[in-house]
């Protein structure tokens, strides 16, 4: 099947808005009421409204925007906070979660989905197209399942496994969770099953957006790389960690994926060879309006809604690939962002960083930081991540901006963990590792290592320490931290230490002092904020439901 994108995003946007061929038409019912009959029609020659039917689940895939209350979901980690006071990604921070209050309850979105794509797979049969279609599209249909059911699974633990039921809303459902284990098995072998009737991986416009056999290999590292870690794995069993590396090395098997010397087109393009699988998107600047600084006028103006953390800044290495404690690095806290990793400048604005075409102010008083009732930055910085090239521009225009959901640089680093658990250092860890590294541009060294530790020196241990850190920045504001600090089991301890910032004076001769200071406190409950509550409603009108440990 050949589909363009701008069809792709023309069908997310309004999957109600379908039309046919056929002498039959859909204007005697309502557009939000279509029946099944319609969607599956027999004299629907061209599956024009089955495939909208498909396509429109798509919509149904998580977005990692400003989403949870008004900033992003790394405002609910150690690397950012919002700058709303009483936002509602702080009740993570506070502790304020409950069956109650589930924020980022993704329970019955997720559902809704398995429901549709279960619906698409007991009717599609009935619609006169090809066998070889009607194969790809069921593949597709069981691909967004098993990523629904893995959204789920992060988020609650084992689930309910409805398997290819299509409740009716008038059924009784009442459903025992699955265990763990259950669950992800299904997820896996789901893509088992169907990867190799998915398109092909491709960079081919044709295809972009939809699930092809990269995406489903993706998904299966990244449950596998879950299922090894200490949260899904405490006693430890390093199979599972082997198991992990190899369906990431799945992924690099396929010679498709690379890593373009442009870290920040992988974010603002209609595509680039690191993009594995991506939501759709029409052109947009709601990134930068929701949180370019706010010291702009009108086109340019911006409402700063996330603030990252110092912590998050003091996680960038030197230039030279050092972390900045090191006494050889170089850092000078006087000069606090001068020879960083080129990530830091692609990802956060800072004081004296240049925006739209003059330097950002975040010293006490400056334009982005002018103090008062006005929302602005918590922390002495703004987000960069995920916005257009602006820095030379006088206002914002529409980016083609798609959110990631897989990209290549994340399965080098899965790799990377995944050996290095399974037995230690070892050159197949610092390979992938360097690939990351030389991308963004951090300085191979005399010895070629790109500022890692001779191997022959570095133990597991601090190998561990090295990896997690290189992913919190690589991956930073890609919804990647808040699931991380969970499944590695250290959320208790990062997320109980203050959220930091810096406070910026001008001094009279131009120049600026740096002073950290703590932004926010955080609190984490290790016995049960691992895991999500499952909400109220679905512990009332489920008989056979088990709420999670700590919840009841």
């Amino acid at each position: 099947m050949i589909m363009k994108k701008n069809h792709f995003l023309l069908i997310l946007a309004v999957a109600g808005a379908l039309h046919t061929s056929c002498k039959r038409t859909l204007e005697a019912e309502p557009m939000d009421k279509l029946t099944e009959d319609l969607v599956f029609d027999q004299i629907d020659v061209n599956a024009d409204n089955a495939k909208a039917f498909l396509y429109g689940t798509y919509g149904l895939l998580p977005a990692y925007g400003n989403r949870l209350g008004s900033a992003v979901l790394d405002a609910a980690t150690d690397d950012a906070m919002a700058s709303t006071d009483g936002d509602r990604s702080g009740d993570f921070r506070r502790g304020w979660i409950s069956p109650f209050n589930v924020q980022d309850n993704a329970w019955n979105n997720n559902y809704k989905g398995i429901r549709m794509t279960n619906m698409f797979l007991s009717k599609i049969d009935n619609v006169p197209t090809t066998d070889e279609l009607k194969k790809e599209w069921k593949a597709e249909a069981r691909f967004l399942r098993a990523f629904f059911y893995f959204e789920l699974m992060k988020r609650w633990g084992g689930v309910p496994v409805v398997g290819d039921v299509v409740f009716k809303f008038t059924d009784n459902i009442s459903l025992p969770r699955n265990t763990l284990e259950e669950t992800k098995n299904y997820i896996v072998s789901e893509l088992d099953a169907i990867k190799d009737d998915l398109v092909p991986a491709s960079l081919n416009d044709a295809d972009l957006g939809r699930a092809n056999k990269g995406a489903a290999l993706a998904l299966k590292a990244r449950v596998l790389l879950y299922w090894a870690s200490p949260l899904y794995n405490p006693a430890g069993n390093t199979q599972r960690w082997a198991d992990a590396a190899d369906a990431a090395k799945d992924v690099v098997g396929l010679n498709v994926y690379g890593l373009p010397a442009d870290y920040l087109s992988v974010f603002i393009s209609g595509k680039t060879s690191e993009m594995i699988f991506a939501k759709m998107l029409a052109p947009n600047q709601t990134v930068e309006q929701a949180n370019g600084p706010i010291g702009y006028l009108n086109a340019a103006a911006g409402k700063g809604q996330t603030s990252p953390s110092q912590n998050l800044v003091d996680a960038f290495l030197t230039l030279d690939g050092k972390p900045i404690t090191d006494a050889t690095s170089g850092y000078d806290p006087a000069e606090p962002y001068k020879n960083r990793d080129p990530r830091l400048d692609a990802t956060v604005l800072y004081n004296g960083k240049k925006w739209l075409n003059r330097s950002v102010e975040t010293f006490e008083g400056g334009l982005d930081k002018p103090g008062g009732i006005l929302i602005q930055t918590k922390t002495g910085y703004y987000m960069r991540k995920l916005m257009g090239k602006f820095e030379s521009t006088s206002a914002y225009a529409n980016v083609t901006r798609h959110w990631v959901l897989f990209r290549y640089a994340e399965i080098l680093l899965s790799i990377a963990e995944a050996r290095n658990e399974e037995s230690g250092p070892a050159q197949e860890v610092y390979d992938h590792l360097i690939l990351v590294r030389k991308r963004a541009g951090i300085k191979a060294g005399a010895d070629g290592l790109y500022g890692l530790p001779e191997l022959a020196t570095v133990t597991k241990a601090e190998l561990r320490a090295i990896i997690q850190n290189e992913r919190r920045i690589e991956m930073a504001f890609e919804e990647q931290r808040f699931w991380d600090i969970r499944r590695w089991k250290i959320a208790e301890a990062v997320m109980n230490q203050p959220l930091r910032g810096m406070r910026i004076e001008k001094q009279a001769d131009g120049s600026f002092t740096y002073t950290a200071f703590n932004a926010s406190t955080s609190v984490f409950d290790a016995s049960r904020m691992y895991w999500y509550p499952v909400p109220n409603n679905e512990m009332q009108t489920n008989s056979r439901m088990v709420q999670n440990p700590g919840w009841e």
